[in-house]
């Protein structure tokens, strides 16, 4: 499956902002970027990050794969994704996201499968840190991933998994040399809407 075009989301993401009637400003407050930087996104002028795409998603009322493909889920019974092709999506450097349900719709968790690429020079540095609403699971399929949350350092290895409350400062980095792949699975605080 092709990763969708950022000229496509970017334009989606103009259309939904006019529709809604935001500015530019409350659309950089509430994806948590400046408003240049916001600005550089909606022109299609940077690539997307997730948590962009997936605070701009819940400002706007829409599943993330819709705001992604323009397409909105509609499947409700079951949805199978055979393997290599779940829906490909960047995240930021060295991470590649694999969507597990983007045909299912009214989604209460996000699954992605992650392929973090190790780099050398992140082993010695300050993970760099973010956040979104929720919770998050990460189960560690292979490799090895380093966690930091507000300065707490965990390593994981194969068969590891962690949960935490996504919403505190957090990141992560492959700690092994062939990278590391785990499934991420993120959810909503409020599921029972």
């Amino acid at each position: 499956m092709e990763y969708p075009t950022i000229d496509e989301i970017a334009e989606r993401i103009r259309a939904l902002r006019e529709m809604c009637g935001f500015t530019e400003e409350e659309m950089a407050e509430a994806s948590e970027v400046d408003l240049e930087e916001y600005r550089a996104y909606e022109r299609g002028e940077r690539d997307f990050s997730f948590m962009f795409l997936y605070r701009c998603a819940e400002r706007f009322g829409v599943d993330l794969m819709e705001l992604m493909t323009g397409k909105n889920p509609h499947l409700t019974d079951f949805a199978v994704v055979r393997e290599g092709s779940g829906l490909p999506m960047k995240s930021h450097e060295g991470f590649d996201f694999y969507h597990l349900a983007s045909k299912f719709k009214d989604k209460i968790a996000q699954p992605f499968l992650v392929n973090a690429e190790y780099h050398e020079e992140e082993q010695d540095k300050e993970i760099p840190l973010g956040t979104h609403e929720g919770q998050e699971f990460d189960f560690i399929l292979s490799g090895n991933l380093r966690f930091s949350q507000e300065g707490r350092l965990v390593d994981l290895g194969p068969g590891d998994s962690i949960y935490y409350d996504s919403g505190k400062k957090h990141g992560m980095i492959a700690t092994s040399k062939e990278g590391c792949v785990f499934l991420a699975i993120v959810m909503k605080r409020d599921i029972q809407k």
